[in-house]
């Protein structure tokens, strides 16, 4: 569980550390830009029930605190999703990341090639 602290807050926010890694990337993508927006998110079940929003601008002192050592792998189209609210009049929203596990359609009428290109040949 990675830590956000925002401000002089006294009551840190945690995050999953793969959930903020991606939104780290965002927040300073947007603050580097000199652009101001809200971040909020839904409660977990281990708090009181609702969300939270907080303003986050260039004037706000900002931490991010991760528990383990190597970022992972970032999804690519988590971090479009998150900035495509960053950009919106409602600002982030910490959505749970969608991951595509779905197989790879193919069509079975067609081979599948591995890259050799044969000719046939004729006596």
């Amino acid at each position: 569980m990675g830590t956000l602290y925002y401000g002089d807050s006294q009551t840190p926010i945690g995050i999953d550390d793969r959930a903020l890694t991606h939104l780290q990337l965002v927040i300073i993508t947007k603050l580097r830009r000199g652009e101001a927006f809200t971040l909020s998110w839904r409660h977990t079940d281990d708090e009181p029930r609702g969300r939270t929003t907080i303003w986050l601008s260039n004037s706000m002192p900002l931490r991010f605190v991760f528990d383990e050592e190597d970022a992972p792998e970032l999804n690519h189209a988590w971090v479009e999703e998150l900035m495509k609210s960053a950009n919106s009049t409602g600002g982030v929203q910490l959505v749970p990341e969608n991951l595509d596990s779905s197989p790879i359609a193919t069509t079975p009428e067609q081979p599948v090639g591995v890259g050799v290109d044969v000719q046939q040949v004729e006596d």
